[in-house]
């Protein structure tokens, strides 16, 4: 029974892991896209929904969509990188309980 928590664990880190590493890659793209025409905003502003409706879309009409997806992208990676940091003291905790 000890042996199926893990192996399920196991699998359940690994999906997220390759979540994590597809989504990354996107916001990558996104990224260099983003760099690639000059568009530039606050780190701070990616968290603040207001402010980036207030000053960074319209500052840059024409890239709304590459932006609204970059901050989409990074949100959900920060959260996917919470969830592998969980799973990961998840793990540590029933490996040290079953030894």
């Amino acid at each position: 029974m000890n042996f199926l928590i893990v192996y399920v664990i196991i699998a359940i880190f690994a999906t997220i892991l390759i979540l994590n590493l597809y989504f990354r890659i996107r916001v990558f793209k996104q990224y260099k896209y983003l760099v690639k025409n000059r568009v530039q905003f606050r780190t701070r502003d990616i968290f603040n929904t207001e402010l980036m409706e207030r000053e960074v879309y319209p500052k840059y009409p024409k890239h709304e969509e590459s932006i609204r997806k970059f901050v989409k992208y990074i949100r959900f990676s920060i959260r996917m990188a919470i969830a592998l940091i969980t799973l990961i003291a998840i793990l540590g905790a029933i490996l040290m309980y079953y030894r």
